[in-house]
């Protein structure tokens, strides 16, 4: 059986005539209009029995209880197979599932039917989905109940069943119960807090990015894909490869070496089953010409691979290898799936230092933490946003209070703390930048982890001072999370700032048109392109209106844009050798000379990556995207 799951605003059909012979009786050809409810277009197959109905009503009920809907509509539709079971099963078993369908407020349209039918499908994440149902597994393909053990590492089945002991450390270094804790002045932290030890990560609506996204023509869900593959737009794209240039850059200045590795592994390398059960990921597989493979959930394994193949002495240490993943794949849950904040393709800086023992990587973690820190600051990201956890097993925190405490009194709040009392995983300690978004939920930005495991795993080693091998001690530092997340928090940040009263705006070197210019008539076009190749030529990304559109407009249309600096064009303007300005940000409108606003522009974006326009420069000539 295979189901077309859609969560609906309304849908209107109308039966036209009879397709079969065995079609429905005394079919109303009148229209039905219903709302608020969720669509079942249902495909019943060769071999479906009352089992297969059973199991579909019940995925469909579940799945109708997360979103809060009771009206359901089962609408028979052959499309979705080629093969069919015979009309007289297939009407049986949705007169079946029907009847199955206890607590709802349940209808079907007309079997054997043709018919017309407008739909209008709600926009949240979960509003769409697919189920395919079969005797043999039983399984949806959207994954909201799927059971494939084969899909779940042993460091995943772990996870659910860790005991945590959480704390807030202060930055004296004390330690609190989270419990006792007072959040009076930490509402963020309390709400980390709250969250993290409640391990929920499900969402139950969008966060408010996911309408900025697509308003801002950044990026939108791709229905032709698996849940949690985004498409991104050329204003997307553009801010997206800006900040990678830029997080590379500073891992390079850094001292880290970029490399690039596979991004699909044969899942029964030696190396690979056993990494698999310490790390807790769903990984998509593969079958291949016998072999079995899978997408990458992380840089590690490559890495890890490719310096195994290294001669390293002591004096090589610490070395660093990174790479820019584009893409990490990991099959989150679908109920955890929301816009940019969790994504199953995303990508990742992934830096990992070798270095020889344990003391070396406290030092070289400490640098790790600036890094990050002013990674994100150069992003937009304050440390006002987001909040700090540090995770470590009770052994290493004995033995190591002072470095961790230390961390704590760099970032100068307090922060969270998961202490275990075993090692679960591979790391002693894991710290993490947490972003707390508008409806509450948690997300990692910045992290780096103290590997003990892997070393030895993958066979890295390196020749001590006294020549002997040793393997070396890893860390895995992302110095701003997943870019995409990036994203997401200025979204969301622009999203508070709106609810607050404030204009948003993007970080200008960010900005997909970082000046707009205006012509008051068409008369003034050509002064106006030669000033945007003036502008263009110092590395701004400059556009024109010269759409036929009132001046009014054309205005508000560049302020919904974010766009920082508008430049009205009429006879005045046109006669002036200074530069008459509106500027979003400050609210004024202001006159300057051409020089002094390239330099004022070059001193808010100094030491950023530059890029040109990603869309044509004059905006009669860009598609409207229908979003």
């Amino acid at each position: 059986m295979r189901i077309l799951q859609l969560h609906c605003d309304s849908i209107e059909y109308t039966p036209k005539k009879k397709e079969i012979k065995s079609a429905e009786e005394n079919v109303s050809t009148e229209t039905t209009r219903l709302e608020e409810l969720v669509v079942a277009f249902v495909a019943v197959e060769k071999d479906d029995d009352s089992s297969i109905a059973q199991d579909a009503i019940s995925q469909i009920k579940n799945s109708m209880e997360k979103i809060g809907c009771k009206k359901l509509l089962l609408y028979p539709y052959a499309h979705l197979s080629s093969n069919l079971a015979p009309p007289s099963l297939a009407m049986s078993l949705l007169k079946e599932m029907e009847s199955l369908a206890s607590g709802l407020d349940v209808s079907h349209s007309p079997f054997g039917w043709t018919k017309s039918y407008k739909v209008h499908v709600k926009g949240h994440p979960l509003a769409e989905s697919s189920k395919v149902i079969t005797k043999k597994e039983n399984i949806p393909s959207d994954e909201t109940e799927s059971t494939d053990e084969e899909l779940t590492s042993e460091a995943l089945k772990s996870e659910s069943k860790i005991k945590s002991f959480w704390y807030i450390m202060s930055t004296d270094g004390t330690m609190t119960p989270m419990s006792e804790f007072n959040f009076s002045n930490h509402e963020k932290l309390e709400i980390l807090s709250k969250y993290e030890s409640a391990k929920k990560r499900s969402v139950d609506e969008p966060p408010p990015h996911v309408a900025l996204m697509k308003k801002m023509a950044i990026a939108d869900y791709e229905p032709a894909s698996d849940a949690g593959n985004m498409r991104f737009f050329p204003n997307g794209r553009l801010i997206k490869s800006l900040i990678e240039q830029y997080v590379t850059s500073r891992v390079k200045e850094y001292g880290g070496y970029e490399v690039e590795t596979p991004i699909m592994y044969d899942s029964h390398h030696p190396s690979m089953v056993s990494y698999f059960n310490r790390f807790p990921a769903r990984q998509y597989n593969i079958d291949s010409e016998g072999k079995k493979l899978f997408l990458r959930f992380a840089a590690c394994f490559g890495q890890f691979l490719m310096a195994n193949d290294f001669q390293l002495s002591y004096k090589n240490l610490p070395y660093r290898l990174y790479e820019l993943t584009r893409y990490s794949f990991r099959r989150e849950q679908s109920g955890e799936l929301v816009g940019l904040r969790r994504l199953r393709a995303f990508t990742m800086p992934d830096c990992h230092a070798f270095c020889k023992d344990l003391e070396q990587s406290i030092e070289e973690i400490k640098i790790r933490f600036d890094l990050s820190q002013s990674v994100l600051k150069d992003l937009g990201i304050e440390e006002s946003d987001y909040e700090m956890a540090i995770r470590f097993t009770e052994e290493f925190y004995n033995e190591n209070k002072k470095p961790i405490q230390e961390l704590v009194k760099k970032l100068g709040k307090p922060v969270l703390i998961e202490m275990w009392k075993e090692r679960f995983f591979y790391f002693v300690l894991k710290w993490e930048f947490n972003f707390i978004d508008n409806l509450g939920k948690a997300s990692a930005l910045s992290t780096d982890q103290i590997d003990v495991e892997n070393g030895s795993r993958y066979g890295i080693e390196f020749v001590d001072e006294n020549n002997v091998k040793k393997n070396p001690i890893i860390l895995h530092n992302s110095p701003s999370g997943a870019i995409e997340r990036i994203i997401f928090v200025l979204l969301e940040k622009a999203a508070f700032d709106i609810k607050q009263g404030r204009k948003p705006q993007f970080p200008l070197w960010l900005s997909p048109t970082q000046v707009r210019i205006v012509p008051l008539k068409d008369e003034f076009f050509d002064i106006c392109n030669s000033l945007a190749n003036k502008i263009s030529s110092h590395n701004i990304r400059v556009d024109i209106d010269d759409r036929n559109e009132s001046i009014g407009k054309r205005i508000r249309d560049a302020e919904k844009e974010w766009i920082r600096y508008i430049i009205v064009i009429g006879e005045k303007e046109a006669n002036s050798d200074n530069l008459s300005i509106r500027d979003r940000q400050a609210g004024n409108v202001r006159e300057l000379s051409f020089d002094d606003f390239i330099k004022e522009f070059e001193e808010q974006t100094t030491g950023k990556p530059q890029t040109g326009l990603n869309m044509p420069r004059l905006l009669s000539r860009r598609p409207q995207l229908m979003v």
